[in-house]
Formats: C-alpha cells, sequence, structure tokens
C-alpha cells in the first residue's frame, strides 16, 4: 500500500506545500518509485487582516489534508529572520500545528540546514542546489514553481530520506 507525505514550508504570505507517494516496501531500492501527487501554495494577501489571513491557512490546509490523506506531514522548522517576520511565521505554523492535531497527523520537523543536508549532501547549500535536487529525486523536467512549493517538496522528500526501512 502506497503512502503519502505532506511536506509544509510554513508563511503567513505563502505556505508552500508539497505532497509525495512512495512503496513502503521499497523503501530502500536503488530506484525507488517516489511520485509527486500535488504541490503548490496557500497565499494570504498582504493588506488583509492578520486573522482572517491565518483562517485562510487553516480552512485550506483543512482541504489539502482531506484531498490527499497524508500518511505523515513533515514541516520546516522556524528560522529566525527578522523579529516582525518570525512572530508572523510562528503564528502560521500554530495555525498549521492546530489543524494537524485535529486531523490526528504526527508531524516530524526538520531544519533548514537538515534538508538541505539531506538533499545536496551540504548544509549551507544555496536555494538553486536544493531546487535542483528536488528536481532530479522527483525526476521532474524542471523545478517546481513557485519557490515555496518547491521547498515545500524539499522538506517531503528530507522526510523520506529519513525514514526506518
Amino acid at each position: 500500500m502506497r503512502q503519502r507525505i505532506l511536506g509544509l514550508d510554513p508563511g503567513l504570505a505563502i505556505l508552500g506545500f508539497g505532497v509525495i507517494e512512495y512503496d513502503p516496501a521499497q523503501l530502500r531500492d536503488r530506484t525507488p518509485d517516489i511520485q509527486v501527487v500535488d504541490f503548490g501554495i496557500i497565499a494570504t494577501p498582504a493588506g488583509t487582516e492578520v486573522g482572517s489571513r491565518l483562517c485562510t491557512i487553516h480552512d485550506d490546509l483543512h482541504s489539502l489534508i482531506e484531498t490527499h490523506q497524508p500518511d505523515l506531514v513533515s514541516i520546516e522548522k522556524l528560522f529566525f529572520y527578522r523579529m516582525g517576520n518570525t512572530i508572523l511565521v510562528a503564528q502560521a505554523r500554530g495555525v498549521v500545528m492546530l489543524v494537524l492535531a485535529q486531523h490526528h497527523l504526527s508531524f516530524v520537523e526538520f531544519t533548514p540546514a537538515q534538508i538541505k543536508q539531506a538533499l545536496t549532501g551540504y548544509g549551507n547549500a544555496d536555494k538553486a542546489a536544493v531546487q535542483a535536487a528536488v528536481a532530479r529525486e522527483l525526476q521532474l523536467l524542471q523545478t517546481p514553481k513557485p519557490d515555496d512549493a518547491a521547498d515545500a517538496l524539499a522538506v517531503a522528500l528530507t522526510a523520506w530520506f529519513n525514514q526506518d526501512g
């Protein structure tokens, strides 16, 4: 039976998501059959009140989970940029964790350095190297767009790489 991992790159303005599917029986095969199911973003307009933006994330993430029925969720850990932005991202992450709890879904978290290490072998890799690795690992002809969706696929792949098998 195939399983799904939902990768999330949290943000208030843009929350990236990526869903991959694989066969656990092939977890350690040299050429595993990992497929992209879906990817994209949940976007909230900048001029909108923060509470409304958080409600959009809440509702859209519920819909995503109901549509894709993930077995595992992988989230990028909060990375501190500017303090004002960090607080908004933390609020969005709180909504994400609430929705996951409401669906009784477990999740794993990875730092940006862990994600870069898993995909490129180098914890300080640049965004282009990570996105190229996503396209290569998922056998895509081009890098998924927008960047937040590609980042979410990288988060999902990191969870796949870190599974026990």
